[in-house]
């Protein structure tokens, strides 16, 4: 039986997956911490009351050495997951130019797997919170969901026909990230509630053994493995393919003339400051609920992730209008990172429940830079190239995420006490230079028109003018 060109169930049940697991894995850290520092059982009350009950002297600081306990925790898990993960990101992408995108598809679900297979020992048993440490280090040498979303990417160019089409499929990733992420994110509070931390481990590990099998026995591979040739028979195939991928990962920054490096190296750069400041704000958004003055419950913390997650939907609904209305991409990328910004400055001062859900609202469009930005790197490379720039842009998300994690709860930890929301003004305020980087690009009049011109025959064609990106066609 003939199988299917369609990734976009893999990244469903993978975001269901894992969203089901993301916000419920720092309440269980948190519970656990509160437990073996105070010595007590986790409030099961309202908002309200566990706010009431912690008004005190006492109650004030075992927050604030819970707060910093926890952020400490996620510290340590990044520092010690970075290396591999970046590491194996960068191979397992590149590598899938040559030995095809379901590698770069798999191997991280089954980290992923292992990863909530641990959880789920030490909730049943009791063991050590800081275990989840060692958890964290076994599914990073699977890579993460960098490396699968990598692949994912890589396998929607290679089956894209334009660049209008490969936009909105990778927006269309984004979107599916969203809906079921968010509808994951929600249930997890009901989920939580009901059933405690065990259940929703077991249907976040069935979940991804059910994507397993569908990435092996329906979703077809888009890279054709070709035998080799004579000339290549002397040397050992591991090695001839090592030296290919290394070689496919310098030929996208090194090819082209001096105009397309420096597209390139711009888009690389702004794309990277707007993953640090994304990273670093929204994962601290969970402790910054559950601290005072919001003490947000479990049913509270799921309506805020999905509402936070749907963010997706709506600008994969965005990015879709913008280009059907012929908005330049780099206004498309500008709008976002403005949505972001005042998101990100209202969360900082938000101290109701209202507010924290009005909050949301300016960010309705932030996720539109991410799809947009991949896009524009994607169409001026070769189409042999995906895997590679796919590669070095996981990579590049692994290693800055884990920056932005170490340093943004680091400054979190110091600034609890005095302003806990200074981290989110602090994230606005980083994202004014990818903004900037973008408008260098607008000065520059680079053309990220749509069309069907492969970026391997001409690197220089796809650098023309304005006046070229009006005679374009998709």
């Amino acid at each position: 039986m003939k199988g299917l060109y369609l990734v976009e169930p893999a990244v469903g049940l993978y975001a269901f997956s894992c969203f089901l697991i993301f916000p419920l894995t720092q309440q269980f850290v948190y519970r656990r911490l509160w437990e073996d520092i105070t010595n007590t059982t986790y409030p099961e009350f309202d908002n309200i009351t566990r706010c009431g009950n912690s008004s005190g002297t006492n109650g004030t600081n075992y927050q604030e050495e819970v707060q910093k306990h926890a952020s400490l925790l996620s510290l340590y898990t990044e520092l010690f997951t970075a290396i591999p993960s970046f590491i194996v990101t960068i191979l397992l992408v590149a590598y899938s130019d040559l030995g095809g995108r379901k590698i770069a598809i798999t191997m991280p679900v089954i980290g992923t797997l292992l990863y909530i297979t641990g959880l789920l020992a030490i909730s049943y048993f009791k063991l050590n919170i800081y275990l989840t440490i060692g958890c964290s280090l076994a599914s990073s040498l699977f890579g993460g969901f960098g490396t699968f979303l990598g692949g994912c990417f890589a396998y929607v160019a290679d089956i894209s026909e334009n660049d209008r089409q490969k936009t909105l499929r990778l927006a269309g990733v984004d979107m599916i990230l969203g809906v079921l992420g968010g509808a994951a994110a929600l249930l997890t509070g009901y989920f939580l509630k009901a059933a405690g931390f065990n259940w929703p481990f077991i249907t976040a590990a069935l979940g991804l053994i059910i994507l397993l099998l569908y990435v092996f026995f329906v979703l077809e591979e888009t890279v054709k493995k070709t035998p080799p040739d004579a000339s290549s028979l002397d040397s050992p195939p591991q090695g001839l393919a090592i030296k290919q991928m290394f070689c496919g990962i310098y030929q996208v920054f090194a090819g082209g003339d001096h105009r397309y490096k420096a597209t390139l190296i711009i888009l690389f750069i702004a794309f990277t400051i707007f993953v640090f400041a994304d990273m670093g704000g929204v994962s601290l958004i969970t402790l910054y609920e559950l601290n005072k003055p919001l003490c947000w419950t479990e049913i509270m913390i799921g309506y805020g992730s999905a509402l936070g997650t749907m963010v997706l939907l709506t600008s994969f609904f965005g990015v879709m209008a913008f280009s059907y209305m012929k908005v330049p991409q780099t206004v498309i990328v500008l709008v976002g990172f403005l949505s972001f910004m005042l998101g990100m400055i209202m969360i900082s001062f938000a101290r109701t429940t209202q507010m924290m859900f009005l909050a949301r609202i300016p960010m309705f469009l932030c996720a539109m830079p991410f799809p947009v930005l991949r896009s524009m790197m994607s169409k001026i490379v070769s189409k042999a190239e995906q895997g590679a720039l796919f590669a070095c842009i996981s990579c590049m998300e692994s290693i800055t995420s884990t920056v932005s994690a170490a340093a943004f709860t680091s400054i979190y930890a110091a600034a609890v006490a005095w302003r806990s929301g200074f981290i989110f003004l602090l994230s606005a305020g980083l994202c004014i230079i990818p903004s900037i980087l973008i408008g260098v690009l607008i000065v520059m009049r680079v053309d990220f028109s749509y069309k069907d011109t492969k970026p391997s025959e001409d690197h220089e064609g796809l650098l023309q003018g304005e006046d070229d990106n009006k005679e374009g066609t998709d």
